[in-house]
């Protein structure tokens, strides 16, 4: 078992030796665990040595600031110039919140971020605030996705993550537009494992849960939310998700960018500036607790609201530390030895 400022620490200071300031080290860091926390485990500290890496060929900027590209009040648009992700959001999720309370929303885009991590890390901090908070995002450079009855893929898994507070613990939903991530699909691929299910479309339109299909010649795609059975709900909000993000925010596929990165839209919406956050709370308290009182299928398995198991999985690993995956640890053990940085 890891603790969980000790990882904490570690990772802020190896981001640091490989070129980023104090600040920028820690948002990564911090999202990065609070990640692994909720149990996403492709989304968390996994994803260290990858962002290393990619600090120590120059594909992430170091740098800088996010350029104003405009400002109508309610709405911001920036260009991320392919800074770290996780504080470009932050940083967006800080100032949406100040308009949120001003005008009932604030909404920020955001072209040419660099990866911006598990979504759900996010969630928690807007929604016990008191805010409802929207954040999709798209990698123009990905195309791992084909539109519901196509062979070739055109697009990224396109996630989409809601936090909405109640009287209690927040909602917390994280949902890609695809059956499943890029991430799950590359780590079963290296594991030699199979997916839960058959998520990947072959190259010659069949349906599989070998990761391997994927990575053949010509490759195969994940198929959209939804599968062959109603993917064309899947490739919908797909397209959805592809306006907010890369249209809105200015730059995206057409630009046909080489660098790993994403667009991303941020909406943090305040109850106040609507029907008022006591009467929201009771409306989102309320219908929870419809849905967990509903009848289970299966009596030692009743619903389960989005993100409570998150929730369950953070608090338990704060207070026993954290289970890493072996790959996880042998990583961060090579990136630790690399940057002289202790990795107990």
């Amino acid at each position: 078992m890891r603790d969980s400022q000790a990882l904490l620490q570690f990772s802020q200071t190896v981001l640091q030796q490989a070129g980023l300031d104090e600040e920028k080290a820690f948002h990564i860091a911090d999202i990065l665990l609070e990640g692994e926390l909720l149990g996403h485990r492709t989304h968390g500290l996994q994803l260290l040595p990858a962002y290393v890496a990619e600090l120590e060929k120059d594909s992430m900027t170091k740098v800088g600031e996010a350029k104003l590209l405009n400002d109508m009040g309610a709405v911001l648009a920036l260009d991320g110039n392919y800074l770290p992700g996780p504080w470009l959001v932050n940083k967006a999720i800080e100032e949406a919140c100040k308009r949120a309370a001003q005008y009932g929303t604030g909404i920020v885009t955001i072209q040419k971020s660099h990866h911006i991590a598990c979504l759900a890390a996010y969630l928690e901090k807007v929604a016990r605030q008191g805010f409802m908070i929207l954040l999709a995002c798209s990698d123009p450079r990905n195309k791992t996705v084909a539109p519901f009855g196509g062979l070739t893929s055109v697009y990224s898994p396109d996630p989409l993550a809601v936090g909405i507070p109640t009287e209690s613990d927040p909602i917390m939903i994280d949902v890609s537009m695809s059956a499943t991530s890029n991430g799950l699909v590359t780590r079963s691929h290296r594991t030699q494992e199979k997916l839960p299910h058959d998520w990947i479309l072959d190259n010659q339109g069949n349906t599989t849960n070998d990761p391997a299909a994927f990575f053949a010649t010509p490759p195969g795609s994940i198929l959209p939310l939804g599968g062959l059975d109603s993917g064309y709900k899947g490739f919908g909000l797909g397209i959805m998700i592809e306006a907010l993000t890369s249209a809105l925010g200015g730059h995206g596929r057409s630009e046909m960018p080489t660098l790993w990165g994403a667009s991303v839209y941020l909406q943090i919406i305040s109850p106040k500036g609507f029907s008022g956050e006591e009467a929201f709370k009771r409306e989102t308290e309320y219908f929870k607790n419809q849905c967990l009182n509903s009848i289970p299928i299966h009596l030692d398995k009743p619903v389960r609201m989005p993100g409570t198991r998150g929730l369950e999985l953070k608090k338990q690993q704060l207070e026993s530390g954290l289970n890493l995956l072996p790959e996880t640890v042998n990583a961060l053990q090579e990136l630790g030895n690399k940057y002289g940085v202790g990795f107990n």
